[in-house]
Parts: structure tokens; sequence; C-alpha cells
């Protein structure tokens, strides 16, 4: 694993692996089976950044955003054509979160609830912005810069 895995609960990790796979790019590198069925762990890579997915264990309080009702927060997955992965996204069953827009950081970004209930943003690098600017838009946008 990398230094800092993600691990996510769904109701069928196998089907959320081939949609990360299909979508997103994932590339399954391992998956632990359990007797029964029930899959502990499956290892997504994405460039250089890894994920792993498994099952709910209710019993053990593990569950998914869909049994809980929502998300305690998003992925951000950097992309080459946020326009694409959009698409794909959308049209693989995934519902809008956030539009795709250009954000004031320079990225193209919009964020989408997988149909496993998990957030992600997509965000595509556009053009470089200095931190000075960044933190002065953050202020506009959020409502505190000077009128």
């Amino acid at each position: 694993m990398s230094t800092l895995t993600s691990h996510l609960v769904t109701g069928d990790p196998a089907a959320a692996a081939a949609w990360y796979g299909s979508v997103l790019g994932a590339v399954e590198e391992g998956r632990v089976t359990l007797p029964g069925g029930r899959v502990l762990s499956i290892e997504l890579r994405f460039g250089v950044s890894k994920l792993a997915i498994g099952d709910e264990f209710p019993d053990l309080g593990i569950v998914s955003p869909l049994t809980l009702g929502g998300s305690y927060g998003a992925l951000h997955l950097a992309v080459g054509d946020a326009g694409a992965v959009w698409r794909r996204a959308l049209d693989a069953g995934a519902t809008v979160f956030e539009p795709l827009h250009e954000a004031f950081w320079g990225d193209r970004t919009g964020q989408f609830i997988d149909p496993f209930g998990h957030r992600w943003a997509i965000d595509q690098h556009i053009r470089d912005v200095p931190p000075g600017e960044v933190a002065r838009l953050a202020a506009e946008a959020f409502g505190q810069g000077e009128s």
C-alpha cells in the first residue's frame, strides 16, 4: 500500500471495482475474498495512488455511505480530461453533486456521487494561480472579500 491509503466500504465491492476501472481508470492490484464470498479488500491503483474497497460488515459497524444515508467527504482525483471523465461518470450512473466548472484555484473541477454512495471530485489543472491570488479569490467566493 502507499503511505496513505483510503479504504471505502460498499455493498458491492466487485461492481465498484469494475465501475472505478471503467470510469476512473483504476487498475486492480489485489483482492482478498473471505469464505462465503464477502470481499475483505480490493486494492486499486489510480496512477501512483492506492484505494482499497471492501464489503459492508454491519455487525462490526462497517457500513457504506448508502447505508448511512450520505458520504463523509470527497476523494479528489487528478485527471487529464475532466470533461471526458465527467461524461463517463454520469453515463455510468453517477449523480451531480457540484457541476463541472473552472474554479478560481486554476482547475476544471466538478463533484459527483458514484452509484455506491461515494463523492468524487475530478480535477484537471488548467492554469497556475499564485497562492496570494487563490486566498483572495477564496475569500471573495465565500463572502468575506472586500467590497
